[in-house]
């Protein structure tokens, strides 16, 4: 498995995001917060992590919501999967959003989200007049039947 070097700055208290196993695909990031953070049913509220980072040309990272908040809580981040791009420089804030019945409360350093960082491809359109045939065609939503 290859390993990238990614440059890091870590202006909160908490630990760099990481691995919870060896085959993990995402690392846990952590809230950075100067109180606990309640959300009602169905409010949003971006979280602050006190993370920064130089991704290299040609990667991403993703944020996606922690499968046990969502199942347990009801939280997920919201704009899911929230993307950072090699170029960005500011800090990584994650949105968060109440999608329960209940008030749900963030406390510092609970782990909010999963952070991805994969490879990327660029695109370069090619301007054509028509496209190749395929058997689907122009086949839209739910046009392959129920089973």
């Amino acid at each position: 498995m290859e390993k990238i070097q990614v440059k890091i700055v870590n202006h909160g208290p908490h630990p760099l995001p990481a691995y919870s196993t060896p085959q993990s695909a995402g690392m846990d990031l952590r809230a950075w917060l100067d109180h606990p953070v309640t959300l009602q049913p169905l409010e949003r509220v971006m979280l602050h992590t006190g993370i920064y980072m130089a991704l290299p040309e040609g990667y991403e990272c993703q944020i996606r919501p922690r499968s046990g908040l969502a199942l347990k809580r009801g939280l997920t981040v919201l704009n899911s999967p929230g993307t950072i791009d090699a170029d960005y420089r500011g800090e990584v804030c994650v949105i968060i959003a109440n999608l329960s019945n209940e008030p749900q409360t963030i406390e510092d350093g609970e782990r909010i989200c999963q952070m991805i960082v994969a490879r990327h491809e660029t695109v370069e359109w090619q301007t054509v007049e028509v496209l190749d045939d395929t058997e689907r065609g122009a086949g839209g939503f739910g046009h392959t039947g129920n089973k």
